[in-house]
C-alpha cells in the first residue's frame, strides 16, 4: 500500500517513467490559506538537474492542484496534485528487464510482481516518488509552523566527512530558516566544498556514495505519541523508511547510547523558562514513545546509489545465467543533498498525523 497515517492519509500514485505522478493529501483542515511560493521553494530543493551530485535528468516539479483548494485556500477535501514527468529516457533500461541491478528493487519487485513491474527508472520504486512527498509536506509544514512547530534539516555526512551537528537542547529559529532555503544545507558551509570532492571522486571512479540526514523538530508539545506501537520514534521512522535508500534511523545519540552508563545517558530534568526541561537531550525528544518538549532530532542513513557506471556482477533472469552489467543511464552520485527535503517532509507528515492523536 503506497499509503500514510492515520489522522491525516497520504497516498502516493505513478511511476518514474510513467504519464506523471502525485499525491492525494485526506484530512487537511478547511480554511488555511497556502503560500505556494514555500511549496515551490521545497520542490526546487528536490528537484533533479540543478546540482553536480545530482542527476543530471532535468524535471520542473511543478505539482498541478487538481482539488482541495480554491482561490489559495484550503477547502477541506482531499487535496490532490499532479506532478508531469517529462524528460525520461525509457530505453536505457531495456536490458534492466532481465538483467536486475545489484542494490535495486528489480529482483525483488520481479518476483512478487510475476514480472509485470515497471522497470523503467524503477518506476514505483524511484526517488522520483518522492516529489509529491515533498508537496504533501511543504504543505503540512505550514500548518505545523502555524502551531509554532519548525522543521529542518541538514546534510549531517557524505562519505567520511561529516557537518557540525544540531545543538540537541537549543536550536534557534535563525538556523532552520537558514537550512530550509538552502539546497545543500549544511551547519558548517566550510564543509561544503570537501563534500563536493567525495562525491567527485566517486563519479570519476563510475561509482557513487552515501551518507546521513540529521533532522530535527522544534517546539513539539509535550505529550504527543504513546507506548509500544504509538511511540513517535515508530511513526517517524515508518514515514522516514519509506525514503527511497533509507538503511536506518536513529534518535537522540542513537547506538552511541550503548556505550554509556544510565547515569551518562539519562537527561536531568531542570526547570527553564518556568517549565520543565532536560539539562542535556540524549533521548532526541522522546521518553516512552512520548515526546518530552525538547526538539526531536533523529538522523537517516542513505546508502549509496545503486545504479552506477562500475561493472558489477549480476544474473541474466531469462538464461538463468551469470552476466556483467554496467548501468547506463541518469543517476545520482550521491542522493544525500537531495534527500534533505524528503526527509523533512516526511518528519512532518508523520508529526502532524500524530498530533491528531492529541
Amino acid at each position: 500500500m503506497s499509503e500514510f497515517g492515520s489522522n491525516i492519509k497520504i497516498s502516493v500514485f505513478g511511476e518514474s517513467h510513467g504519464e506523471g505522478i502525485g499525491a492525494v493529501i485526506d484530512g487537511i483542515p478547511a480554511g488555511f490559506r497556502l503560500d505556494t511560493d514555500k511549496i515551490l521553494a521545497q520542490m526546487a530543493r528536490r528537484a533533479p538537474g540543478r546540482d553536480k551530485t545530482a542527476t543530471p535528468r532535468v524535471e520542473k516539479d511543478f505539482p498541478r492542484i487538481l482539488s482541495g483548494v480554491l482561490n489559495g485556500v484550503t477547502t477541506g477535501a482531499p487535496l490532490a496534485c499532479l506532478i508531469e514527468n517529462t524528460n525520461t529516457k525509457s530505453g536505457d533500461y531495456k536490458n534492466l528487464l532481465e538483467i536486475p541491478r545489484p542494490g535495486h528493487s528489480d529482483y525483488t519487485a520481479y518476483v512478487k510482481y510475476n514480472g509485470c513491474n515497471d522497470i523503467r527508472g524503477g518506476g514505483h520504486f524511484s526517488a522520483r516518488l518522492t516529489a509529491p512527498i515533498v508537496f504533501a509536506g511543504a504543505v503540512i509544514r505550514q500548518i505545523l509552523e502555524s502551531k509554532g512547530i519548525k522543521i529542518a534539516a541538514h546534510i549531517a555526512s557524505i562519505g567520511n566527512v561529516s557537518d557540525e551537528r544540531f545543538n540537541p537542547v537549543e536550536i534557534g529559529e535563525e538556523l532552520t530558516d537558514r537550512l530550509n532555503t538552502e539546497s545543500f544545507a549544511l551547519i558548517d558551509k566550510s564543509k561544503e566544498s570537501a563534500m563536493r570532492d567525495e562525491v567527485a571522486r566517486a563519479q570519476k571512479d563510475g561509482d557513487s556514495v552515501g551518507g546521513v540526514v540529521e533532522c530535527a523538530v522544534v517546539g513539539m508539545p509535550v505529550g504527543v505519541g504513546g507506548p509500544l506501537f504509538d511511540g513517535i520514534e515508530g511513526q517517524i521512522a515508518k514515514a522516514v523508511f519509506a525514503i527511497p535508500a533509507v538503511k536506518g534511523v536513529e534518535f537522540g545519540v542513537g547506538f552511541e547510547c550503548a556505550k554509556l552508563r544510565g547515569s551518562e545517558n539519562n537527561d536531568p530534568y531542570i526547570i527553564k523558562d518556568g517549565g520543565v526541561a532536560t539539562k542535556t537531550n540524549n533521548s532526541g525528544g522522546i521518553l516512552g514513545g512520548i515526546s518530552s518538549g525538547m526538539p526531536i532530532i533523529f538522523r537517516a542513513a542513505f546508502k549509496p546509489t545503486p545504479s552506477i557506471a562500475k561493472e558489477q556482477d549480476s544474473v541474466n533472469l531469462g538464461a538463468m545465467e551469470n552476466t556483467k552489467l554496467s548501468v547506463r543511464g541518469r543517476h545520482d552520485p550521491c542522493i544525500v543533498p537531495r534527500a534533505v527535503s524528503v526527509t523533512e517532509a516526511m518528519a512532518a507528515i508523520a508529526v502532524y498525523d500524530m498530533l491528531g492523536e492529541k
